[in-house]
């Protein structure tokens, strides 16, 4: 067996001069990350209003989505390249729902990843891409860590 990867994360909030228990304080905070890379995050405004979150800032949804749709991707080239397709560009909207799910939690139940490349020379026919969609989907860490559905359009 490999030995597992360990990834880590600091997420640093502070109160500040707010109040704190009239529930009324920022929900600002940062990702930190061993590469240094630091972002900005927040609570989604659809979750905590405004001014209580902050817009500009990446929430824990919106991750969400992104961190899955950066994993197809990331497997989808890969496979692409191995099959020897040359892509020239890959950009996905990809979306992502919060609802109720069956057991009354609000979760991410669905995330739908809509990518479109483009290709240089030949390119792969629809049920080729397909296949390189599913076999990027299987292979997918973080879509093989979810209950989430991913669909791909």
């Amino acid at each position: 067996m490999q030995n597992p990867s360990i990834y880590n994360a600091t997420i640093r909030w502070k109160r500040g001069a707010q109040k704190f228990t009239d529930n009324k304080y920022s929900r600002a905070h940062q990702w930190l990350f061993s590469s240094g890379t630091a972002i900005s995050a927040s609570s989604s405004p659809h979750i905590v209003p405004l001014p209580y979150s902050v817009d500009e800032n990446i929430d824990p949804e919106e991750a969400f989505v992104a961190s899955l749709s950066s994993c197809h991707m990331l497997f989808y080239l890969s496979i692409a390249a191995k099959k020897k397709w040359v892509i020239d560009s890959y950009e996905d909207k990809a979306s992502g729902t919060l609802e109720k799910n069956e057991d009354g939690k609000l979760a991410m139940t669905k995330v739908v990843l809509e990518p479109d490349i483009k290709y240089s020379g030949d390119a792969p026919s629809k049920e080729q891409e397909a296949e390189i969609h599913h076999l990027a989907h299987e292979a997918c860490f973080i879509a093989n860590s979810v209950k989430t559905i991913v669909e791909i359009k």
